[in-house]
């Protein structure tokens, strides 16, 4: 079967597409014939060899969101069924033409939703309303900011914290053309993160007071400008760093002002399937309602995996990028 894989960290070039044995379904397992596979900020980070909470051994295949079909089943497995359309949460192994993932955490891919949506909802879906309710604690009235408001989770936080009684939503984008995606998504508001000196403009969106949610994702120096447009008692929750420097505060701004950052991250949220199951279900009835609308930005060949990394690492897109074996 043809995989994408890297054998040494780096830029999007050590990406390879080759032939490699098709995987085995182990006990508990399944053996999945890949329809669809997510590109996440994740996989930017593996391939680059950043500091990663797991590590990736060599030669290693990326690709995390995946929906297939079920071709084989592995030792003490009975169901979901040869041929169920289902979408797994893995550990890697996407970026191929055929992917093995435990039975135990397959979902149903419900109807009404393609494979391409539901790469775009699972763990997307669930980092924005997670870190919506659970970090940032969104109150009604509370007025927010969301950087890479068009990206696959900025444009998903826009739409939620809406529907979660937001007063008002200001988008951060880099370009027109995603901040106007945000705005029909429905932000209040929209301001370029990249012009010195943005954060006044957040301030006077909120009359001076600052806005009491940060969203927090690009890092660098947009996250001490970020700082400043916080209200007093304002909470900053960073969810992600797309920046490619550290970030330097003033102790001050926090102090001062009482405001807060704390960390999100969807990893510990797979040892609670309860809260996981739960929340992917609301999900899926706000877009099947109407209610929530999923960004596919691209869908491109697995063959171009090195392309979708260079997009993504560049921000050129908007929405979720998607991979596509047989395209």
């Amino acid at each position: 079967m043809k995989a994408v894989r890297f054998h040494q960290t780096g830029g999007p070039e050590q990406l390879v597409y080759e032939d490699v044995p098709t995987p085995q379904p182990g006990p508990g397992e399944v053996l999945l014939r890949v329809e669809a596979v997510g590109v996440n900020y994740a996989d930017v980070m593996r391939r680059r060899g950043d500091n990663y909470p797991q590590e990736s051994p060599l030669p290693f295949t990326l690709g995390y969101e995946i929906a297939g079909v079920v071709e084989a089943l592995g030792e003490g497995v009975s169901s979901p069924e040869v041929g169920a359309r289902v979408f797994a949460a893995s550990g890697g192994g996407g970026y191929a033409e055929y992917a093995v993932a435990p039975a135990a955490g397959l979902v149903p891919l419900p109807p009404g939703l393609s494979a391409e949506q539901m790469t775009a909802l699972f763990v997307q879906g669930i980092t924005a309303l997670r870190s919506l309710k659970d970090a940032a604690r969104l109150q009604p009235g509370e007025s927010i900011l969301v950087e890479g408001a068009a990206g696959g989770v900025g444009s998903l936080i826009v739409q939620l914290a809406k529907a979660l009684g937001a007063g008002k939503v200001i988008a951060a984008a880099s370009t027109p053309e995603k901040r106007q995606l945000a705005l029909d998504l429905g932000a209040d508001a929209a301001v370029d993160y990249t012009v010195p000196g943005w954060e006044e403009g957040v301030r006077l969106l909120t009359d001076g007071k600052g806005v009491d949610v940060v969203m927090e994702m690009v890092g660098g120096d947009v996250l001490p400008a970020a700082l400043k447009s916080l209200a007093d008692f304002g909470r900053m929750v960073v969810f992600g760093g797309a920046g490619s420097h550290l970030s330097q505060l003033d102790s001050g701004d926090l102090v001062f002002s009482n405001r807060s950052i704390q960390g999100f991250t969807i990893t510990q949220y797979f040892e609670r399937p309860d809260i996981l199951g739960e929340t992917l279900g609301e999900l899926i009835g706000l877009v099947l309602g109407g209610r929530l609308q999923l960004q596919i930005g691209q869908v491109l060949p697995l063959s171009q995996a090195a392309e979708a990394h260079r997009l993504l690492e560049s921000r050129q897109t908007s929405g979720k990028i998607v991979l596509k074996p047989g395209l």
